[in-house]
């Protein structure tokens, strides 16, 4: 039992201390339960909070049994995180509003490797639709994990494309973690479960509101490295998750669409205003590759697969940054057909991608 888990509780139920303000208490005093200790004149040092407010903080934590607290919380919810813990995932840490608790539920491997979102509308068109499920499955088979909304349309799309391709995919709720909503996606929530992770900052019992979807879609946001937009019309809460992944610093994907299409005017909005186009998957995975954030986690001498010895010299000299055809050669010392014969190889099993101008890159 951890002091971050027990004053992250106790730190909720002080009125008018938000994940805003709270994130700016931990990074201030370094610890929660330090920041629970001090008086209301070491508050008052904290951005955003003056005398009176530090004064009217001591004041409400003075009715609040942390122990106590924790104790009748955690039999309610047996699985979550707390900001400043250890296993907190590390991405939510960066942005200025991360969720003080984060329970899940389901697998917690799935927030290994590199996350990207996928969302859009709850009625998608018949081509959002395929390219929602193209753009999942080729992004899972590259390794990446599948972020979205467990939302009708394309957020429901983009999981059962994922989870079809053997692929990691992490469900965030706007309700409790034990709450299924929509009702009708029971099946794809339990499926979820088994290989992947639902997570949610709401406690479990949590009913869904209109104000708990868009405090979600930062989190869908925070957890990615890249966020696209498949189909979305103009007033959409697609478009919340884009915005804020914006000022997050997170890069923005649209596909573009039918200018008659009235779903699709959304993206083109985004595109205007400058987020990435999407021109098919070999595209997207070749733009993913240059995004420096995605192997912010990775081992700076990554294990090598186990491959044939035919194919280990070329997969051995392709860089994580783009490597030339030449420069292969010269490193693999193999000759010009038989690097051709193992790239080919390579890219088929999903190990590199292909560049312009004959350049290769690990995926």
């Amino acid at each position: 039992m951890s002091e971050a888990r027990i004053y992250g509780v106790a730190w909720l139920q002080v009125p008018g201390v938000g994940p805003v303000l709270l994130r700016r208490i931990q990074s201030h005093f370094g610890d929660l339960g330090v920041a629970w200790r001090v008086g209301a004149a070491a508050l008052a040092e904290v951005e955003g909070i003056g005398m009176l407010s530090a004064e009217r903080i001591v004041e409400e934590r003075s009715h609040i049994q942390p122990e106590q607290l924790y104790e009748r919380y955690s039999r309610q919810n047996a699985n979550f995180w707390s900001m400043g813990e250890p296993d907190y995932p590390q991405i939510l840490q960066e942005i200025p509003d991360p969720p003080v608790l984060l329970h899940y539920q389901g697998q917690v491997e799935a927030l290994q490797g590199p996350g990207v979102a996928i969302v859009g509308t709850r009625s998608p068109s018949e081509y959002g639709k395929r390219w929602a499920r193209r753009l999942a499955a080729a992004l899972s088979k590259a390794g990446f994990t599948i972020i979205s909304g467990l939302a009708a349309g394309i957020d429901s799309i983009a999981h059962t494309a994922c989870l079809a391709a053997g692929g990691r995919t992490i469900a965030v709720l706007g309700c409790g973690v034990d709450v299924i909503y929509p009702p009708e996606n029971r099946q794809l929530y339990h499926e979820i479960l088994e290989t992947g992770l639902v997570v949610s900052e709401y406690s479990q019992g949590t009913l869904p509101m209109r104000a708990t979807f868009p405090q979600r879609n930062r989190i869908i946001a925070g957890l990615s490295r890249a966020v696209l937009i498949i189909e979305a019309p103009q007033k959409s809460g697609a478009l919340i998750t884009a915005y804020v992944a914006n000022d997050y610093g997170r890069e923005v994907y649209a596909l573009p669409g039918n200018l008659d299409n009235p779903k699709a005017m959304g993206c083109l909005g985004l595109i205007s205003r400058g987020a990435q186009l999407i021109l098919g998957e070999g595209h997207l995975l070749e733009m993913l590759g240059r995004l420096p954030q995605l192997d912010q986690d990775a081992d700076p001498e990554p294990t090598s697969p186990s491959l044939p010895e035919h194919l280990l010299p070329v997969w051995q000299a392709v860089a994580e940054e783009s490597t030339s055809f030449d420069r292969i050669i010269q490193s693999s010392q193999m000759n010009t057909d038989e690097v051709n014969s193992a790239l080919l190889q390579l890219e088929l099993m999903g190990l590199i991608t292909q560049l312009p101008g004959m350049f290769y890159q690990r995926l």
